[in-house]
């Protein structure tokens, strides 16, 4: 055995607990599962649905074990070479093929064809996940949705007279006018740290209109024309019509500097709804969804989908299905996403009153649904794509708000990283 792989291996022994489940003294079947992001905003809401289910499934027993989000695909990943994984894990598409790759999840297009939720997710989330696996076949439900938005100060707006923007042209003049640099007032925030290539994506493609990340022939759009000029136009706003804290700031500052009062408006997603509306109200807080550009199409880059994956080592499949389908039921889902603020998975909760009084949620929801909207989906089955737009780019890109590297360098050289990554991967899977 390898020296990578025993490390591997004793690290799994330490999650041995939260590993695969078996069979209590009572006769239940005991199953474990993962929660993806684990915390005081998810865990206790996990805790209430699996309360639910064990009163519905009484012969089942779930143990939950709730995982932090910037260390899950790790996790995971240990727990795969140990041979001590779940039997139910949170999962989002942007490393199911990781996951996939190495043989881990079982495929759940039978299941899902015998299921009362055939026919009852929603057909966008589905195909994304399919696109996200790498071979078409479903290894993960789809349980909610997360659009990027524009939140914006109502209060702000209002006082300025301003109607909240609907094309880049005026956000960014807008962001102009609501900057005032001597009460630290500024009227955007521009995300320079920890996650900022891929929102920065969603802003370009948004702005350009492109329909996807990759050509016929395995070459990136990113570097476009139209996507190097947006890039080049929010570039021009740091420092002037942001804080200069943003060539470093991630999601925590910058919730920070919208709720502190700072900015006007933030780029972020549904998920930023409990902390925002929490700290500020729903009456000094709206969102948008991201503007469209010269085209005037609706471009949107999905968030990664997040859902359920079934393990393949998991001895009690059967009773971990179960628990996918429970998850994934009307109530359960309407429940889930009403706590969370995400866009349900479930079609059959889109007429739940709580979906259609919040004003987020259901703005978003409108745009995956329309029919002119065009979703430019990331290539999240592509193994390169996340080291490339994280630890290879998002240095380069604090180059370009710091002025040291243009817009089009820097697009064109992620292009080149993109297509090259691609043109290899295609050329393996033949």
């Amino acid at each position: 055995m390898s020296r990578a792989t025993t490390i591997a291996v004793i690290l799994a022994c330490v999650l041995g607990l939260a590993g695969c489940g078996g069979g209590d003294a009572d006769g239940k079947v005991t199953i474990t599962f993962w929660d993806n992001n684990g915390g005081p905003g998810r865990t206790p809401v996990f805790q209430h649905l699996i309360a639910e289910f064990e009163r519905a499934e009484p012969d089942i027993h779930v143990e939950y074990v709730g995982i932090p989000s910037s260390s899950v695909q790790q996790k995971y990943d240990t727990a795969i070479a140990g041979g001590a994984t779940p039997d139910v894990g949170g999962v989002t598409t942007s490393y199911l093929s990781d996951l996939v790759g190495q043989d881990a999840l079982a495929p759940l297009d039978d299941r899902l064809a015998g299921s009362p939720l055939r026919d009852k997710l929603l057909p966008s989330l589905v195909d994304d996940v399919r696109q996200a696996g790498g071979d078409h076949k479903l290894y993960e439900l789809p349980s909610s949705a997360n659009l990027d938005v524009i939140w914006y100060r109502k209060d702000w707006f209002a006082q300025a007279g301003l109607q909240p923007p609907s094309t880049w042209d005026e956000l960014l003049a807008d962001a102009a006018r609501l900057t005032d640099r001597s009460a630290n007032r500024y009227g955007y925030t521009v995300r320079g740290g920890a996650g900022s290539v891929f929102q920065l994506l969603s802003e370009a493609y948004s702005y350009s209109g492109q329909p996807s990340f990759f050509g016929a022939d395995g070459t990136s759009t990113t570097a476009a024309p139209g996507n190097v000029d947006l890039v080049r136009r929010v570039a021009a706003l740091y420092g002037k019509a942001t804080p200069a804290a943003d060539v470093n700031n991630g999601y925590t500052q910058m919730v920070a500097e919208f709720t502190g009062g700072s900015v006007a408006m933030m780029h972020h997603n549904l998920g930023s709804s409990g902390d925002l509306l929490k700290a500020l109200g729903p009456d000094k807080v709206g969102a948008i969804p991201l503007p469209v550009g010269p085209s005037g199409k609706r471009t949107v880059v999905p968030n990664p989908t997040d859902g359920f994956a079934v393990f393949k080592a998991s001895e009690h499949q059967d009773a971990a299905w179960k628990f996918v389908q429970f998850l994934l039921s009307k109530d359960s889902n309407s429940y889930w996403n009403q706590q969370v603020g995400q866009i349900p998975a479930n079609t059959d909760v889109y007429a739940d009153a709580w979906l259609r009084a919040d004003q987020p949620v259901e703005m978003a929801l409108g745009v995956l649904r329309a029919k002119d909207t065009v979703l430019a989906t990331a290539p999240f089955a592509l193994p390169r794509f996340s080291p490339i737009t994280k630890a290879d780019s998002e240095p380069r890109y604090q180059k370009v708000l710091l002025g040291t590297l243009s817009a089009n360098d820097f697009l064109h050289g992620l292009a080149d990283e993109l297509t090259a990554a691609e043109r290899d991967w295609r050329s393996h899977k033949g």
